[in-house]
């Protein structure tokens, strides 16, 4: 069997045929068996076999779960060491579609130890033997590095005796493509692809502008050239360091941006006003915002990155501007500071940076003060003309683009419920991402468009929406009547997302119950608990578990997001001094089908018994499923003879098996948390895995001028929030509120909706 005559699919979610297989698996069908399958419909399963399981065994999968692949991006995939790992460069289709352009005699970097090296491919293909069990070897590249990197590899392009390119010894490193960029972006590149200040390829006679030092200099292209592995550009200059007009220079690829520009008279440099600053620009530090006025006239941007770069001594500032008026992308001679679009880097002196003097004038109306970052109001499309998304704000960026003052979302007249919903689902998540750019009616496109265009790109690519862009969306939701008070009065996130989700967006409900045996569906889920719960200091999980159990409720389906609102009346009545969060939400016990394990023995449950759940003698978490010995043992105790077991739903293919340590559970993840005190909606945002991941904003923590002054929002870290979620429940219960660190109080003491995600259903991952 060739690989050839195959069909290629990823898993892009659990499939319930196969639980053993993780989202991110490959797996493949005989070009031949699929065309008998679909020559007359779509089918809704496809028998295929897995490419790890190193056997041709079939396996009947849901056609929903999978997503098709070429070969190519087959192998590429595959190389990967994990299915986790698979999936995420799966969704990075912009990295996968380059790595499908490299070619032998590439220059790109490949990133190894921390460093980016530089070389040369010099192979691409499987590092083994081919196999009859596995119709596709996986894909690696062969790079000789080059230059100052040569001797930092770990092979001479030998692989297990294997003679796969030729280069000195420690020259040479095998790579996954997920560690490779080209140097020069081919047509297949992605637009943000390393260097991408030459998407467009320079040709002798084109206008440059190029970067020495802290000069800006131009000039006109003579030829582009390889030099040791590394593409140079040979420029005539406009004038050379000494004032001189004429000459040519050897410039890197990298420190070259292609765009036409006036002659000068005088030394072409960067014309910035110089002029030192004393006054506030010692308090000028990262994501402060500054201006500088550039040839162009006044220019604004944010300090990315302070330091002294090599072969300087004094302290420079590395700005990101609002617009292409740069010169880099994040570059310095040849050295990555800071990451950000082509032409919007500029390196300057710190001492020479100005605030920005839109918040520094007490007489400047309210408009003018407002900020004004390029927030991405342009309409966007990826390569088939389709809007798209800026992808949410990785762990790695927090720190960059979202901490400080005048970010996140700023708050305009009550406007607190929208901001906290907004940031908390669309900041560093992108489970509800498909609602931003699937069909919408006519006349609610606009509104769909403000949300997209000008708070969601916004907010992911710079940190920071403009309160205005908040009240252009009231007024739109309040135009189309469905509040004549959106803009002025104060209202429940739930009653804002439920008029976006459902009346607006018509997006599928998120969750589906089952009750009866009929499906209730909703957006959100409000807990209720009865007046004879014992819980005195709940986790979230326990508050879900004692609701459904309560209402006889069971989760339909797996949700991709699931809503919760507190057991609270009003904004002032809570039922809880405090509640735990839940980092995890285990709903495989709430699910109406699939197999469960009994909670005794860890074998496949079969029954499963309501009146046991507030029994005392068992613990205060999880449904009470038995297998059927196990059930008749506890019910044998006279106290239960009383109680009702009943049978649980089994799927076919778990009847007559034992499922002990092999049952995947299914599991939500906590991704942010909105709280109210005194009619205030903040929001706490756990962006990463680590225990100390977590952010809270606020979209109106300050407030410059009176009347005509302007809200400044804020996100600052809280890692005191990992403090008292480690704590034991003796001790948390024993904390008193206002003494509690930071601004943890309000996280377990104020808390009105927790926000949940399945990992695997989230756009980007």
């Amino acid at each position: 069997m060739t690989s050839s005559n195959n069909r290629y699919f990823i898993l892009t979610k659990q499939s319930e045929n196969r639980p053993l297989a993780k989202p991110g698996s490959i797996c493949y069908i005989s070009e031949y068996k699929y065309s008998s399958l679909t020559r007359t419909c779509t089918p809704t399963k496809l028998p295929v076999c897995f490419l790890d399981t190193r056997t041709m065994l079939d396996y009947e999968l849901e056609f929903s779960c999978m997503q098709s692949l070429s070969e190519e991006e087959a192998k590429l995939l595959q190389a990967l060491s994990t299915d986790a790992e698979r999936l995420e460069w799966f969704r990075e289709r912009d990295a996968l579609q380059a790595a499908q352009g490299l070619t032998v005699g590439t220059a790109v970097t490949v990133d190894e130890g921390g460093e980016r090296l530089r070389g040369i491919v010099r192979y691409i293909g499987s590092m083994t033997e081919p196999s009859y069990s596995c119709p596709v070897q996986s894909t690696f590249f062969g790079i000789e590095l080059q230059g100052e990197d040569k001797g930092k590899g770990n092979t001479g392009g030998i692989y297990q005796s294997r003679v796969l390119f030729s280069c000195k010894k420690d020259c040479g490193i095998f790579s996954s493509f997920s560690r490779v960029r080209p140097v020069v972006p081919s047509s297949l590149s992605p637009p943000n692809a390393e260097h991408s200040q030459a998407t467009d390829e320079l040709a002798p006679g084109d206008r440059v502008t190029y970067f020495t030092a802290d000069n800006c200099r131009h000039g006109m292209v003579l030829h582009v050239q390889e030099q040791d592995g590394e593409h140079v550009v040979r420029i005539s200059t406009d004038t050379d360091e000494n004032g001189k007009r004429g000459g040519e220079v050897d410039v890197p690829l990298q420190m070259v941006a292609k765009g036409e520009v006036p002659q000068a008279e005088e030394p072409e440099r960067m014309e910035v006003d110089t002029t030192p600053v004393e006054k506030d620009s010692g308090d000028l530090s990262l994501n402060s915002l500054v201006e500088v006025t550039l040839s162009k006239g006044r220019s604004y941007g944010i300090i990315r990155w302070i330091g002294t770069p090599p072969g300087l001594t004094e302290t420079m500032a590395g700005i990101e501007l609002d617009e292409d008026h740069g010169v880099s992308d994040g570059t310095f001679k040849k050295e990555r500071f800071f990451d950000c679009p082509p032409k919007r880097a500029l390196f300057m002196k710190l001492r020479t940076c100005r605030p920005d003097s839109r918040f520094q004038s007490s007489s400047a109306s309210c408009s003018e003060r407002t900020l004004k970052l390029d927030d991405a109001g342009t309409v966007e499309e990826d390569n088939t003309g389709m809007p798209w998304t800026v992808p949410p704000i990785s762990t790695e960026q927090v720190s960059q683009i979202l901490i400080g003052r005048m970010k996140g979302i700023q708050g305009h007249h009550n406007s607190c419920y929208m901001d906290a919903a907004l940031f908390s689902l669309f900041s560093c998540s992108s489970v509800l991402d498909s609602m931003l750019f699937k069909t919408t009616d006519p006349q609610d496109a606009p509104i769909q468009s403000t949300l997209l265009h000008d708070i969601v790109n916004p907010l992911r690519k710079k940190g920071f929406v403009e309160g205005r862009h908040i009240m252009k969306l009231r007024q739109q939701l309040q135009k189309h009547g469905y509040s004549e008070s959106f803009t002025t009065d104060e209202k429940d996130p739930e009653e804002f997302l439920t008029v976006i989700m459902h009346h607006i967006l018509a997006l599928d409900p998120l969750l589906k119950l089952s009750v009866g045996g009929k499906v209730q569906e909703s957006y959100c889920y409000q807990i209720f608990l009865d007046q004879n719960h014992r819980l005195v200091l709940p986790t979230v999980q326990q508050l879900l578990e004692h609701s459904f159990h309560t209402a006889g409720l069971k989760l339909a389906e797996v949700p991709s997001c699931l809503i919760l609102q507190m057991p609270r009346f009003g904004k002032k009545f809570k039922m809880f001094d405090k509640i735990i969060p839940s980092l995890e939400l285990d709903i495989t016990d709430l699910l109406s089908e699939g197999p469960q394990q009994c909670m005794l023995c860890g074998g496949l449950a079969q029954v499963e018994c309501t009146d046991c759940f507030n029994d005392p003698l068992f613990g205060q978490t999880g449904f009470k499923v038995f297998c059927r010995t196990c059930s008749s043992q506890v019910h044998s105790h006279p106290q239960r003879h009383s109680h009702q077991p009943v049978g649980l739903d089994i799927p076919q293919g778990y009847l007559g098996h034992s499922v002990p340590h092999t049952l995947i559970r299914d599991k939500l993840e906590l991704f942010a948390v909105l709280c109210i005190e005194t009619s205030h909606y903040v929001s706490f945002i756990k962006y990463g895995p680590n225990s100390q991941d977590w952010i809270f904003f606020d979209s109106m923590a300050d407030r410059e001028g009176e009347r005509d002054g302007f809200n400044i929002p804020e996100v600052h870290a809280c890692p005191e929030v990992s403090m008292y979620l480690e704590m034991s429940r003796a001790e948390l219960a024993n904390e008193v509120p206002r003494d509690m660190k930071g601004v943890a109080k309000r996280l377990f003491c104020d808390a009105y909706m927790y926000l949940y995600q399945s990992t695997s259903m989230c756009l980007y991952r």
